[in-house]
């Protein structure tokens, strides 16, 4: 989230966003919704999946990888991290060749450091 007080726009690139965004863009096009009320939903739907998230997720996991990029920009960190293997709460395992972390700020304004 940024100092603003808007949410972060990392979820619109989920499956679930995207859907959401297609499915607004069919409406406006349709002339069912009106563009204005389409953004008020994709600010919505920003500010309640960083919530929820946020709230409700308990799972936890472990990865090991080999790093192979990382930056810091905008109060963003991205990892870019290559033969990755994920060992969840269940103990099964999961292997992935390479992966993206995207992390930001979890602080709301306002909220003490």
């Amino acid at each position: 989230m940024n100092s603003s007080g808007s949410y972060y726009e990392l979820y619109r690139g989920s499956s679930i966003g995207m859907s959401l965004i297609d499915t607004l863009d069919d409406l406006v096009h349709s002339g069912r919704l009106e563009p204005q009320t389409a953004m008020k939903v994709i600010a919505s739907f920003d500010k309640s999946i960083t919530e929820v998230l946020a709230d409700k997720v308990k799972a936890r996991l472990n990865f090991k990888g080999h790093l192979d990029t990382y930056r810091f920009c905008d109060d963003v960190w991205t990892f870019l991290i290559k033969d990755v293997n994920f060992k969840l709460d269940n103990q099964s395992t999961v292997q992935a060749d390479k992966i993206k972390i995207v992390s930001c700020n979890a602080k709301k304004p306002g909220d003490p450091q």
